[in-house]
């Protein structure tokens, strides 16, 4: 079949399906693009003759649909992505971004950017990167740190193979990630005589490795010699489709569960196994249990430093570790039993180990007792009555109270992501969708976006702060575009508050987190605040604006966004000095060691006392 590359590759793309536990779909949902000259003749083409088999979504910009790509694949439990293509030149680099994010995140999106002539007929192109000592690298170099894997399509021979291996890492649990096919942009419009095999249709199994039998003997063993044993769930437990799995292993055993920003909803809040969030934006209650653990099993999590306290967390003298995890490299972290398998096939297989083993009443008791206190706690958080600006927590509660149980919550950066941990009440699993292994600023609206599209039938709330609307809002146009319904509630706080209070916590005085008008006295950005107006922006973008000036108003503007069918803008201020409550756990950021500033000094000294408290060398699980 004599096809160009790029109607080749659009073609294989077509044929590509998934299939888990006897159920088949299509890979790929469809491909976002913004063409320029190095991908407008190759895959844009090739997308125009194949529209009716593979969707095309016009995007505003290129980092945003790399986020849009993975709010879909996340929320699609990573058996569905999309394409994304570029031009070359700040087309392709705006992707790093949305590349990082992706495989940080252990997300599938597969990058197709236009690159330099192969033929190097015309060079120096426009927008290209010249390097004196190699004509073979461009700017989309910078994608191959970002990628699970890379490859350059020189000839139209390579691309088979390069295709080939890309599906191998997309769909491959432990492996997945960004993967990058740079197109040459005179050979993506080279046509090739292909052969009929590439585009038949081909199905990725993705497996279910069970543990080995060895392994799961000396895990039983573990935790039948635990008094006190806690589980994490991480986000492994959605992806592998494990919630179900975790629920019965907890009610069977007792031992409690608590949850990373990935894991949150693995169990509805008010299960009694149920601890909340755990680490530097956690519960006191599973923080409470974590530092008396003796026994820590962590399920598909990658033991981040907000998850552990950045090891100071754990705090008991004789607390062990499991990590449950398809991907070996994560398993083995935590000095303890690498048990590695899927997520669901372990939690099956160790419940089967432990068929009539429980927790003391005692202990698990003692679980739900402080998952009540705390529960307490959210509730005044909720209802603060706070004047004359409601507090962060009120705006938290009101949208969690006007949502249904299988509604989405989704936020990325700043504080929101830390009071979303600790004081959302999560019902359903896939109900909370905060991006927290890259805490990228700007991924709210287009990873809503990209959620909304793989779940058209839940309403999804973005809770945006000004600083990460600032930064990337454009995907509102794609969504009146589409007609993709979004309610985002836009938090004006004036100024990265979040870091402000990092910044006062470490001596900075919150030195260049405000926006405000640069004082001609002081020399520095305290004067007046800045006269922005947010609201009139998004209204400016397409979107149904209200403004809301109180809880109450906030309230009626969600019953009026929810009635509507178009995405709307809820605009609320809120006091950045109203404190949430308390995680009681520590987070790692070194404050300098000697400054003329008191501020400094006495964090310093804060910083060393709470130092002490790090363990960065635990001691393996015990073992039989």
């Amino acid at each position: 079949m004599r096809l160009t590359v790029g109607q080749a590759l659009v073609k294989f793309l077509t044929a590509q399906h998934s299939e888990r536990d006897g159920v088949r779909q299509r890979f790929f949902a469809g491909c976002w693009g913004i063409f320029g000259h190095g991908n407008v003749a190759g895959i844009g083409q090739a997308l125009l003759e194949a529209s009716d088999d593979l969707r095309y979504y016009q995007a505003r910009n290129e980092q945003a649909m790399v986020h849009a790509s993975v709010g879909y694949a996340r929320m699609k439990d990573r058996l569905q992505a999309f394409a994304c293509t570029s031009s070359i030149g700040p087309g392709a680099t705006n992707m790093v971004t949305g590349a990082a994010l992706a495989t940080v995140n252990r997300i599938p999106v597969l990058l197709l950017p236009g690159d330099v002539f192969a033929t190097r007929a015309a060079s120096p192109l426009l927008q290209e990167l010249e390097d004196p000592r190699t004509h073979d690298v461009s700017v989309n170099d910078c994608l191959r740190p970002v990628s699970r894997y890379f490859d350059r399509i020189w000839r139209p021979e390579q691309l088979p193979s390069a295709l080939l291996q890309a599906m191998r890492v997309l769909t491959d649990p432990a492996e997945t990630g960004a993967v990058t096919i740079a197109l040459p942009q005179d050979t993506a419009a080279e046509a090739y005589d292909w052969p009929d095999a590439l585009f038949g249709d081909r199905v990725w199994r993705i497996p279910r490795p069970r543990p080995e039998p060895q392994v799961l003997a000396e895990v039983a063993d573990a935790v039948r010699r635990s008094r006190r044993p806690l589980l994490v769930a991480g986000g492994g437990v959605h992806y592998s489709d494990a919630t179900t799995a975790l629920r019965r292993l907890a009610e069977q055993t007792g031992i409690p569960v608590a949850e990373t920003q990935a894991g949150k909803g693995a169990l509805p809040f008010d299960h009694p196994s149920a601890l909340g969030a755990i680490g530097a934006t956690g519960t006191a209650a599973a923080n409470a249990i974590a530092r008396e653990a003796d026994l820590v099993i962590g399920v598909g999590t990658r033991w981040t430093d907000f998850t552990t306290a950045s090891s100071s967390l754990f705090a008991s003298d004789d607390v062990a570790f499991i990590s449950l995890n398809v991907a070996g490299f994560d398993a083995a972290k935590r000095s303890g039993i690498p048990f590695v398998a899927d997520a669901r096939a372990g939690l099956e297989d160790l419940a089967g180990a432990l068929p009539a083993w429980q927790v003391d009443a005692s202990y698990r008791e003692r679980a739900r007792s402080l998952a009540a206190a705390w529960d307490t706690v959210v509730q005044r958080a909720y209802h603060l009555g706070h004047q004359p600006r409601p507090a962060q927590s009120e705006v938290i509660g009101a949208v969690n109270d006007a949502s249904g149980p299988r509604d989405v919550v989704v936020c990325a950066a700043g504080s929101m992501p830390g009071d979303l941990h600790k004081l959302w009440r999560t019902r359903e699993p896939k109900g909370y969708h905060v991006e927290y292994g890259y805490s990228c600023m700007g991924y709210e609206i287009a990873g809503g976006l990209g959620v909304k599209m793989a779940a058209p039938d839940r309403e999804v709330y973005v809770l945006v702060g000004d600083g990460s609307y600032l930064m990337l809002s454009s995907e509102l146009v794609t969504s009146v575009q589409e007609g993709i319904k979004l309610v985002v509630v836009l938090v004006q706080n004036h100024g990265f508050q979040s870091i402000g209070a990092l910044s006062r916590s470490v001596g900075g005085q919150g030195f260049g987190t405000r926006y405000r008008y640069r004082d001609a006295q002081s020399g520095q950005l305290d004067g007046p605040l800045l006269p922005v107006d947010l609201a009139a922006n998004a209204a400016s973008l397409g979107a149904t604006v209200i403004r809301a000036g109180s809880v109450q108003e906030l309230k009626d503007a969600l019953a009026a966004a929810q009635a509507a069918d178009r995405t709307t803008v809820i605009h609320v201020e809120t006091d950045p000095t109203a404190a949430s409550p308390d995680s009681e756990a520590w987070w790692d950021v070194p404050v300098a060691e000697v400054s003329s500033l008191t501020s400094a000094r006495e964090a310093r000294t804060r910083y060393e006392a709470d130092r002490r408290a790090q363990r960065p060398a635990l001691r393996p699980a015990r073992r039989s």
